[in-house]
Parts: structure tokens; C-alpha cells; sequence
């Protein structure tokens, strides 16, 4: 059976990192000839390529995405593209986040403090809650890889 399937961008081989490199994997890429790959990056969209990277930061009201270089909370444009992403594809069955990505993480985002301490190493980046909120089935794509089922 044939699924639409979301994907971050940088795994289609789209240099849209921090640094302008893509993390392409022609693995899960073969693992998933033959389904619809509907391609995202809110990182890019809101921020442009190159751009300076961001953590994930523990706060009382929620996670938030927050710029390193100038301590600046970017946590809006992100979650304005992951519910615009999700408001207009509406038939996404399943959600492929690259692994430890502040916004596309699935289980693999890191978590710091406001003093950049480590507090967990298995968050759900912006983009992958949102889907996750909305019952989406979710993976990183490393985990993709080994498994069987999907």
C-alpha cells in the first residue's frame, strides 16, 4: 500500500542544513521507492539557508526553539509552518523527522535549560510534536530504518 509520507528535506538530499549540506540517505530512500514523499522544512522556510543553529530549551510554558548565536526565541515562525504544513496536507501517514533536529526530531531532539545544561536527549523537536499532536505515526529516520512493520 502506497503511503504519503513527510519527510524532512535534507534527507531528499535538499541542502537546506544550518550550514547549507544536506544529510541525504540513499538507504531510506530506497526504503521508500514506491510512496509519495511530501518534502518540508520549516527551518528553511522561516530562516533561509545558511543560518545559525538553535536548541531546544526547557521552559515552564513549553519547549521552545532558541537561536544560539543570538539567544532569540524562534519557536513561532516553526510551529506557524508545521500547523500550515499539516492545516494543507491533510493525508500525511506517516512523518519521517531527521534525528536530534531541534524542529524535526521525533524522539531524538535534545533538551537543554535556560543555563544550556543537558536535560534529555529524547525530545520531540516543534515540527515532530505537532505531528505527533495530531495522531500522525512518527519515526526518526535512523529508526526507519530498522524496522520492519512501516
Amino acid at each position: 500500500m502506497t503511503k504519503n509520507v513527510a519527510i524532512s528535506a535534507c534527507l531528499l538530499g535538499n541542502k537546506c542544513r544550518y550550514d547549507a549540506k544536506d544529510n541525504k540517505n540513499e538507504d531510506l530512500l530506497e526504503k521508500l521507492e514506491g510512496h509519495t514523499l511530501i518534502s518540508f522544512c520549516p527551518e528553511e522556510h522561516a530562516f533561509g539557508t545558511p543560518r545559525p543553529t538553535m536548541d531546544l530549551v526547557a521552559y515552564e510554558e513549553g519547549n521552545k526553539a532558541i537561536s544560539n548565536e543570538s539567544g532569540v526565541d524562534l519557536s513561532a515562525p516553526v510551529q506557524t509552518y508545521a500547523q500550515n504544513f499539516f492545516d494543507t496536507h491533510t493525508n500525511i501517514d506517516l512523518f519521517i523527522g531527521k534525528d536530534r533536529s531541534p524542529s524535526c526530531g521525533v524522539c531524538s531532539a535534545k533538551l537543554y535549560d535556560k543555563e544550556k545544561n543537558l536535560l534529555s536527549t529524547n525530545e520531540a523537536g516543534l515540527m515532530a510534536k505537532e505531528a505527533l499532536e495530531r495522531g500522525i505515526v512518527c519515526v526518526d529516520a535512523e529508526a526507519y530504518l530498522s524496522l520492519s512493520w512501516l
